[in-house]
Order: C-alpha cells, then structure tokens, then sequence
C-alpha cells in the first residue's frame, strides 16, 4: 500500500511506498512557529518516499531540517540531520488516510491560547513516544 501528499500549489507530490506509523502532535515552539498552530506528523524511512518537485530545507537547529515548498510555503517533512527517517507533516497527505493521532509531544511548550482536551496521552518532551 501506497500514499501520496502534495503541497498546497501541487509543485511538490510525494509518494510512500509503504504503510504509515501512528501521528503524533508536536508542541514545540519550532513547530508552533512554522505552522502557526501546533504540527502533527507521521514518521516513514526516507528512503521510501519519492518525491517529484524541488523542496527547500531550512536548517531549523544545528541537527534539524523542515523542508518545504518554495513556490506555496507549505510545511513538508521535518527529518533530524543524518536520520533515516523523515516525519510527514500528516495534513499534506492526499485522500483517506486510516491514521489516527495518538499522543501529543513537548507539551510544556505549547501555546497558552488552547488546551488539549482529546484524553491522548501527552509528553513534556520527546522522549516517550
């Protein structure tokens, strides 16, 4: 089972060539900032998506990347430097998924302008998902 994704203009589509994990919603102030909300994600090797058009990467700490549409700006991946995985952002996936989202990560930096009420489980940090 395949899925694709593409940005917002349609210049960047990708494909994975295998079934997706379980998304999670992170918190982080870097996600924050790049989505203006909080981000979810789901991870895949990266060698096991193909992706057809030019995606811009940010290096957005000294061992995190974001890439991105250059024409729309839409928020693509986020991949650790040297990582074999990369995280998808979940919203940029085409069609019906199956997925579901299980948990919530850097919680203590949230926003204070919204709770999180879902009852899934939520993380300080990274660490425990």
């Amino acid at each position: 089972m395949s899925v694709q994704g593409s940005c917002l203009c349609g210049g960047v589509t990708f494909t994975v060539a295998m079934p997706l994990g379980a998304v999670t919603a992170c918190h982080c102030t870097q996600c924050r900032k790049i989505s203006g909300h909080y981000s979810a994600a789901v991870p895949a090797p990266w060698d096991a998506v193909a992706v057809v058009g030019e995606v811009r990467w940010y290096d957005s700490s000294a061992d995190a990347r974001r890439g991105f549409c250059p024409v729309c700006g839409s928020y693509l991946f986020w991949r650790q430097v040297d990582a074999p995985e990369v995280f998808i952002s979940a919203g940029t996936l085409d069609d019906s998924t199956g997925l579901h989202l299980t948990g919530h990560i850097f919680t203590a930096d949230k926003g204070d302008y919204y709770d999180i009420a879902d009852g899934l489980p939520q993380y300080p940090m990274w660490d425990k998902v």
